[in-house]
């Protein structure tokens, strides 16, 4: 792994400490929200990764224990070029740190039991009769106020408490995108159930966050019909609500396999077999002509379905282009996702630009 270039652009999101990653199951959405943290760790800043899903996704990409209801470092960034200091006084020559914290209800809802009724004790009784479970399932808008008010409390400036740490970034692995504009209005879905209340004033608070400059949903889709479409129907849906609609990452990108010139003459139906299939001899491989003729009408089929894909893949970009946001790209690793392709990856969005 190399450091990241002190050339690289200018981040797009540079007055933004929480980035909301969402996007359609099978996107990568979680893939993308660890880059993410990894590449903002790379500019110098602590940064928190937090998952909501219960999945422990976290813990398996960075091939860790699974995570406790607490914040624990995970990972370093890598070296960045150097600058001002960041907001925990790092300079952003050094690299930062990435905290990870999974947030389930039951946890939330006893800490919030603990911080505004001070039922400590009394709270974790509740939780063994079942109340707890019962306040989670039974209120859907309820749930989503205590898990987007744990994120709330980790990203909002002067955190007080014992061990209490101060954030540059918090990077939140979200549901998907055809929940994402529910989990984040907590204040319209909590309307036919909190008038009043502590409940619905943590609620209004939150969103004054969550509709500010400093959030930014940002989408993750693959080059496919159904996760675009999603991803333009989330992109309406927040700004119909006025949530901020942040980039757009187009993940598992292919490479060219062929030059322009092929690719047309290939779509174009211009290119034979028995031409490659004499290539493929003026280039010494080795067969006999039965076999390099079967070779060369493999490659012509495979070659016709690169086109093919590539086309679509094509329109499909187009599509993504439309949605006026930035966009960032990010490839199929070949080796699968490890803690080395993750690093592969923040490099790939520091480059674009994205942190």
């Amino acid at each position: 792994m190399r450091d990241v270039p002190t050339d690289a652009p200018a981040p797009d999101w540079s007055r933004v400490q929480l980035h909301v990653v969402t996007g359609k199951g099978g996107t990568g959405k979680s893939t993308v929200a660890a880059a993410l943290a990894l590449a903002l760790a790379s500019t110098g800043k602590n940064v928190l990764l937090c998952e909501v899903e219960g999945r422990q996704g976290i813990a398996r990409m960075f091939d860790v224990d699974p995570l406790p209801y607490e914040e624990r470092q995970i990972a370093k960034g890598l070296p960045a070029g150097a600058g001002t200091p960041t907001a925990s006084g790092a300079p952003r020559g050094a690299a930062g740190t990435v905290y990870a914290l999974h947030i389930d209800a039951e946890s939330a809802l006893l800490d919030y039991l603990a911080m505004y009724y001070r039922l400590g004790r009394a709270g974790r009784a509740l939780d063994r009769f079942g109340v707890i479970e019962f306040a989670t399932t039974i209120a859907p808008g309820v749930r989503d106020v205590l898990l987007t008010g744990k994120v709330f409390e980790a990203a909002k400036p002067g955190r007080r408490g014992k061990g209490a740490r101060q954030y540059d970034a918090v990077v939140l692995d979200a549901p998907p995108t055809g929940r994402i504009t529910q989990f984040l209005n907590v204040s319209d879905e909590l309307a036919g159930l909190a008038k009043v209340g502590p409940v619905k004033a943590q609620a209004d608070t939150m969103m004054t966050l969550f509709r500010s400059e400093r959030t930014a949903v940002h989408f993750v889709t693959v080059l496919e019909e159904m996760p675009v479409q999603e991803t333009a129907d989330g992109i309406a849906d927040l700004r119909r609500t006025q949530l901020p609609v942040g980039g757009v990452v187009v993940n598992l990108t292919r490479p060219d396999e062929l030059d322009g010139d092929d690719l047309a003459e290939v779509t174009a139906g211009a290119s034979e077999a028995s031409g490659i299939a004499a290539d493929l001899a003026a280039a010494g491989v080795d067969g006999t002509e039965e076999e390099r003729a079967a070779l060369a009408e493999h490659l012509l089929s495979e070659g016709r379905d690169h086109a093919e894909r590539k086309a679509l893949e094509d329109a499909q970009r187009r599509l993504v282009a439309q949605y006026d946001v930035p966009t960032y790209e990010l490839p199929r690793l070949a080796g699968g996702v490890d803690l080395g392709g993750l690093y592969e990856l923040a490099a790939h969005l520091r480059r674009q630009g994205m942190a």
